[in-house]
């Protein structure tokens, strides 16, 4: 395991995982988080994402196939990336590089998401020794076990070094 210390000596906690802590097959579970309207508002605020899906609760009473508040794909996975970068991803993670995702179900305002992250690919990079890449199959999970989307990201990762 790297050391993980400031100059001073002093441990940091809370940094990401290097790619020697990273074999194939490991597994890691984010903590949840709950999905809020305001995460909504926000979001589709931001960054323009006002389809009447996710913007008029008229419309999915109505004539949306979907009953209860939507929020979309593109909000649920940029909270996953978030929680997997609490977790694992601090000063060793140094580029996403491409995914394939799949958005298997619905997720609305009220759900509390997990990400179950697994190990599927690890090499280290020929060019930088001092980098590894590694893929992972990441599940986010509701909170009653329904898996909505899996994307499998591959990253450029620090290694240990002396």
């Amino acid at each position: 395991m790297a050391l993980k210390k400031t100059k001073d000596g002093i441990e940091i906690i809370g940094l990401g995982l290097h790619f020697d802590e990273m074999p194939l097959g490991r597994k890691i579970r984010t903590v949840g988080r709950t999905i809020t309207e305001a995460d909504l508002v926000s979001f589709v605020n931001a960054t323009g994402f006002t389809e009447v899906l996710f913007t008029n609760t008229e419309f999915l009473r109505e004539d949306s196939d979907i009953k209860g508040r939507l929020v979309p794909g593109a909000l649920v996975f940029s909270m996953a990336e978030g929680l997997l970068m609490q977790a694992a991803m601090q000063h060793t993670g140094y580029a996403f590089l491409d995914m394939e995702m799949k958005v298997l179900g619905p997720t609305f305002v009220g759900n509390t998401i997990e990400v179950i992250s697994e190990v599927i690919e690890a090499r280290p990079s020929r060019s930088r020794p001092d980098r590894g890449l590694v893929r992972t199959l990441n599940q986010v999970v509701t909170e009653d076990g329904t898996v909505v989307m899996t994307y499998t990201p591959m990253r450029f990762v620090k290694r240990v070094t002396d």
